[in-house]
């Protein structure tokens, strides 16, 4: 059984900063990739950004120069740390990974419960 469980969400004003954390715990075996997606309302879960075992990211390109994703491979935990932020940015934000579990050949994807990022303008 694994567990995502997200941190850091919260209120803050265009410009602001907020760290997201996301801690897996479990039956973990390895974990290949860590990301955090989020929703909006009314519109569907988009990638922010991703990182790889190896260290290598990718994100969305409307967050790019402002957003930074790290993860603490010993912790099995990503971070997301979220600068000059705008009301746009405001949505929930879900923690993604892609692991294998002790008991199984593949990898499988889990997802967090969720965090409310909410941008005031």
């Amino acid at each position: 059984q694994v567990q995502l469980v997200e941190s850091g969400g919260g209120l803050v004003q265009a410009g602001g900063s907020l760290r997201l954390s996301c801690a897996a715990s479990g039956t973990i075996f390895s974990i290949n990739v860590m990301g955090w997606y989020r929703q909006a309302p009314g519109k569907q879960r988009e990638l922010v950004a991703v990182i790889f075992s190896g260290g290598s990211t990718s994100a969305a390109d409307s967050v790019k120069g402002r957003f930074t994703i790290s993860r603490d491979n010993a912790k099995n935990t990503v971070y997301l740390r979220m600068n000059s932020l705008k009301p746009e940015d405001t949505a929930v934000y879900y923690c993604n990974a892609v692991l294998r579990t002790k008991n199984s050949s593949y990898d499988h994807r889990y997802w967090g419960q969720g965090t409310q990022v909410t941008v005031s303008s």
